[in-house]
């Protein structure tokens, strides 16, 4: 079968490929050989990613959308598509967070997390997803959900809700885009530094993740890496959908 991890060909849409994470999996699939487009609501930032990939022999762009406003998804979707033709993997990986008391929460800060982490992503699955039917483009779908996503957190009501419908929304899409040959699959990752989480660590918090995770660490954001690239690869990962795949060292499922 060859490199079961070879990417050459293919091309990456990668959404929030300008976060921590997300630039780490986008990076990671670059080195495959696939080609990227690094959308960031920061052009910045994601120009910078894109440049690290071309940098390093890759071939990447960034792109700009705010996946909170439907009508840039939209609009970098038909960018990206004269860019490359078309995608055949979209990465997920826009996210935000908060540790609002419940009691304090108000709708401002729900409706911010949740069009951002669930409902913009719901609406750029519709739109890149129907493009990949409409080309008759078979390809991977990969969401970013959470370790929060089961079990929730304590001191991330919004998030624990938005990424557990990240998990509900991977199941449904896997079954309904199966018969055109899109599979839909979600990377469960454990305690990784990144700025959406970075608000919420005390060293209290920090000793008690510690004690739910058998590794005592936390993870390095090219952990990840490999997640990606497995579930983006047809070779690898081409029976595998609705499924989730956790990158968490361990971490035992109990509030926290």
């Amino acid at each position: 079968m060859g490199n079961l991890f070879d990417l050459s060909g293919k091309v990456a849409v990668a959404i929030g490929g300008n976060s921590t994470l997300g630039s780490t999996m986008a990076k990671g699939l670059a080195e495959q050989g696939a080609k990227v487009a690094v959308v960031g609501r920061n052009i910045v930032t994601a120009t910078q990613v894109a440049e690290d990939i071309t940098e390093n022999g890759g071939i990447a762009k960034a792109f700009q959308a705010d996946v909170s406003d439907l009508e840039t998804i939209k609009r970098v979707a038909d960018e990206i598509e004269a860019w490359a033709s078309g995608w055949d993997i979209l990465l997920n990986a826009a996210g935000k967070n908060s540790s609002t008391p419940f009691f304090e929460l108000d709708l401002e800060e729900w409706d911010d997390i949740m069009d951002v982490n669930l409902k913009g992503t719901v609406f750029t699955i519709q739109h890149f997803a129907k493009k990949m039917i409409d080309q008759g483009r078979k390809g991977s779908i990969i969401n970013i959900s959470s370790a929060s996503s089961d079990i929730p957190l304590s001191k991330v009501f919004t998030y624990s809700a938005s990424k557990a419908g990240i998990n509900s929304i991977t199941q449904f899409l896997a079954r309904e885009f199966a018969p055109h040959g899109i599979r839909v699959n979600a990377i469960i990752p454990g305690f990784f530094p990144a700025e959406q989480n970075r608000k919420i660590m005390d060293d209290s918090r920090i000793e008690s993740i510690m004690a739910h995770t058998p590794m005592k660490r936390f993870g390095k954001p090219e952990e990840l890496k490999g997640a990606a690239i497995y579930l983006a690869s047809d070779k690898a990962s081409g029976f595998v959908t609705g499924s989730f795949l956790r990158v968490d060292g361990g971490y035992l499922s109990m509030t926290i």
